[in-house]
């Protein structure tokens, strides 16, 4: 059976770091996209960052771009996302997904999908 966990979110204050995990099993992780993307209330699901396993390529928003790192433990089999100088408007529900393809930025590609851990941003 096929799972993502993440975990790690939680409340920090504007300017604070979280450090996201997503835990996987039941797939080969190294032949995956891991992607980890966001949903705000009344608002569309979008991509932040994603990583290949193969090689280690990675991929960020603009959004994120500088502030965010994605990483990833194959031996583990976990992706991390490391988020640093957090804005108010990176408040949202994070999931990671994963895929077999090319790095991407659509959700409806993702085969697999996580619970989602909440991040909020007080400012």
């Amino acid at each position: 059976e096929v799972q993502l966990v993440e975990s790690g979110g939680g409340l920090v204050q504007a300017g604070g770091s979280l450090r996201l995990s997503c835990a996987a099993s039941g797939f080969t992780f190294d032949d995956y996209v891991i992607g980890w993307f966001r949903q705000a209330p009344g608002k569309e699901r979008e991509g932040v960052s994603c990583i290949r396993s193969s090689d280690g390529s990675t991929y960020y928003a603009d959004s994120v771009k500088g502030r965010f790192t994605i990483s990833s433990d194959n031996a583990k089999n976990t992706v991390y996302l490391q988020m640093n100088s957090l804005k108010p408007e990176d408040t949202a529900v994070y999931y990671c997904a994963a895929f077999e393809g090319d790095p991407s930025w659509d959700p409806t590609g993702y085969d697999y999908w996580g619970q989602g851990t909440q991040v909020t941003v007080s400012s």
